[in-house]
């Protein structure tokens, strides 16, 4: 890697120079800024204490040793404390002939130390899967992706939370009002199903709090003591004794919400290598807890609740198991974090769950410490913003969600409408014209969730996403399809192309150096994009290669008007280019088209 090699390079230039050893992480390197002359730029400020010389004359110096020393650099110039180095054509062909027949490049060849068990999508069993679960889970499903193409093991969980007074809810619901509706009477999915329920148990709950109120209780004893609330806590009580009726129809209820799951996930293109109830192993957490408070770690309050202490660690008290004996959310995560430590011993525990829960997860981690876990600092929560849309926030109870299949029905509706209006399926049946239609629905909906990063929040606008022009998913796959394109009108396949090359004959213009430095730049993309666990690092260096193609499709002959030397060379590159993008949209779950 050039980076690496200017790097070296510049550690024995220091030393030679100004005699003083350094370590090569103090160095920064970065691409040349397009508006100088350049291809990788050494900022040279943090090298001044050590040169004792102005900005101009350690960037000089440095430089004059690099171009003779180093054969990769040919030259550089200077701007303040900025060495701009010019890196040889020599270097980026020897570059090319390496990596070009490589349709892998940039993804490791060998499996490295170490397992990560990452947690996503971990849906309620009382509502459908909705916009802010498809992040979720498209955040997930992608870094798991690109962690295994860094070589690490990756077990990806689904915990699916199936117990607890959200679903008790959803079930009161169906027992007084539901009349026997299956989702085969009512032609609805089972999640949706589920999910009417419990927006119908949240509207007679506040029209009981309303009536309460009226008579003169305050909000708070209205909202406990609405006679909806008190039989849904019946109910949890009675599930939690093994009541079989209760248990019966938790059942059938779960398993009508499982179905809906498999359907939305199998569309979204979401998988997991194993799935986790909360109800088998919530018991392990309650179990941890109990020993903790006999070892005198947790305390139990005079109502006979147990909680853990953290305002030695800043944070608060936790309750751990209420009054009653049930459990809470803190109860499993302890017993399913033991769980997976004992099964896996993995180096990193990931959790992608909303940035909502970030105090949840502090507590998690200073309870397990608590408990004795060491291993607990290898937890970690990517934390991810909301998702609202144009019209503002959804609220599951109040039913203002948007279902994440009738967010995927509106981005296939979108895409036709969009690639019909564009003429863009000219010539293709109708069966490959609904395969476009999906895939570019998908790949604008995963793209644009993709390419914020995590950690803010964001505004999903599906008109917006589904351009076919600027930094969306379908632009991005109409150039794979235009490089596809090329591929065809060359008439040779690229592997014949490949040992055909005369390698000495290419002379390579500044547009192609720019694609082949980009080009080069994949594999620490992708490494940083796993190691900041954030997709949109990826997704974005995708953009910007697609934006480079284009620009080099739009201004430089690729099969005419040119010699067959330099076609040979401009299709590998366009194929080279190609093999990138399919490489990196695969790894954030997006599939590109071979034509449009």
């Amino acid at each position: 890697m050039i980076s690496e090699i200017i790097a070296g390079n510049t550690v024995d230039a220091v030393e030679h120079l100004f005699g003083q050893k350094i370590d090569k992480h103090l160095l920064q390197i970065e691409k040349t800024n397009r508006d100088y002359e350049g291809d990788f730029t050494l900022i040279v400020f943090p090298l001044l204490r050590i040169a004792k010389k102005s900005p101009e004359e350690t960037a000089r110096l440095i430089g004059d040793y690099l171009t003779a020393h180093c054969d990769e650099i040919k030259g550089y110039n200077v701007i303040k404390g900025f060495l701009n180095l010019a890196v040889s054509d020599n270097y980026w062909i020897e570059f090319f002939k390496n990596n070009i027949a490589d349709e892998k490049y940039g993804i490791a060849k060998t499996k490295k130390p170490g397992t990560v068990v990452l947690e996503y999508s971990s849906p309620n069993t009382n509502k459908p899967l909705h916009l802010g679960h498809v992040r979720n889970n498209l955040l997930g499903f992608s870094l798991g992706e690109i962690l295994k193409a860094n070589g690490k093991k990756v077990i990806r969980v689904n915990l699916i939370n199936d117990r607890g007074i959200h679903i008790c809810k959803s079930m009161l619901a169906w027992m007084k009002w539901g009349e026997g509706e299956t989702p085969e009477k009512s032609q609805l999915k089972g999640d949706q199903l589920v999910g009417k329920y419990y927006v119908l148990f949240d509207k007679k709950h506040k029209e009981q709090i309303a009536d309460l109120v009226h008579r003169g209780f305050t909000d708070d004893d209205a909202y406990a003591n609405a006679p909806v609330m008190k039989e849904a806590k019946e109910l949890l009580s009675k599930w939690e004794n093994a009541d079989e009726e209760t248990l019966e129809i938790w059942h059938t209820m779960n398993n009508w919400a499982y179905q809906g799951f498999e359907t939305t996930y199998k569309r979204l293109g979401v998988a997991f290598d194993e799935v986790n109830y909360e109800s088998k192993v919530y018991l392990d957490g309650k179990r941890l807890v109990l020993e903790g408070l006999d070892q005198g770690i947790f305390y139990r309050k005079e109502d006979s609740s147990v909680w853990a202490d953290l305002k030695s660690e800043g944070l608060d008290e936790k309750l751990l198991l209420r009054s009653d004996g049930t459990s809470v959310y803190i109860t499993q995560d302890i017993g399913t974090a033991e769980r997976r430590y004992e099964a896996y011993s993995p180096e990193k525990m990931i959790y992608v769950v909303g940035n909502e829960q970030i105090y949840h997860f502090d507590v998690l981690k200073n309870i397990l410490k608590k408990l004795g876990r060491k291993w607990a600092d290898n937890i970690v929560h990517l934390s991810y913003g909301m998702v609202e849309l144009p019209h503002g926030r959804m609220k599951s109870r109040e039913g203002t969600v948007v279902d994440a299949d009738d967010l995927m029905d509106e981005m296939y509706n979108t895409a036709k409408m969009t690639t019909e209006e564009l003429g863009k399926t000219e010539g293709f049946s109708k069966e490959e014209s609904v395969q476009l239609y999906e895939m570019l629905g998908q790949g604008a909906l995963k793209y644009y969730m993709l390419k914020v990063d995590p950690k803010k929040n964001m505004l999903f606008n599906p008109e917006e996403s589904i351009d076919f022009n600027g930094n969306t998913g379908p632009f991005i796959q109409y150039t794979h399809a235009r490089i596809q394109s090329i591929l065809r009108k060359s008439e040779q396949s690229p592997q014949n192309l490949v040992a055909e090359i005369d390698y000495d004959s290419i002379n390579i213009l500044p547009v192609e150096k720019e694609l082949l430095i980009h080009l080069a730049g994949f594999p620490e993309v992708l490494q940083n994009a796993g190691d900041q666990y954030s997709p949109a690092t990826l997704a974005n260096y995708i953009y910007e290669l697609a934006k480079l193609f284009n620009h080099y499709y739009q201004d430089t002959p690729i099969l005419k008007r040119i010699d067959e030397k330099t076609a040979t060379f401009r299709v590998l590159l366009s194929w080279f280019t190609g093999n990138v993008i399919r490489n990196g949209m695969a790894l954030l779950g997006i599939k590109v088209p071979q034509k449009m």
